[in-house]
């Protein structure tokens, strides 16, 4: 893991500013993109939230449907044991 150098405090009701620099960098568009939040240790990651197929986890051409995320190639293979 690589070190920004850049320090932020969190506000009182629990929040933290990513800085433009990493919004930027990182392609973040405000008020669209979502995280994942994970805990490693004592550490905090965040990752860009993509959705991924429930089934193979793929991220290309995933559709949600019924509230689940599920990619073109495990449509049609669902699609072919029909």
């Amino acid at each position: 893991m690589k070190s920004t150098g850049i320090i932020r405090g969190v506000d009182h009701l629990g929040r933290l500013v990513i800085p433009k620099e990493i919004r930027t960098r990182l392609n973040i568009q405000d008020d669209v993109d979502s995280f994942e939040i994970f805990m490693e240790g004592n550490s905090v990651i965040l990752r860009k939230y993509e959705p991924t197929c429930v089934f193979c986890g793929n991220a290309n051409g995933v559709i949600s449907f019924n509230g689940k995320n599920v990619c073109q190639k495990c449509i049609r293979e669902l699609s072919q044991k029909l």
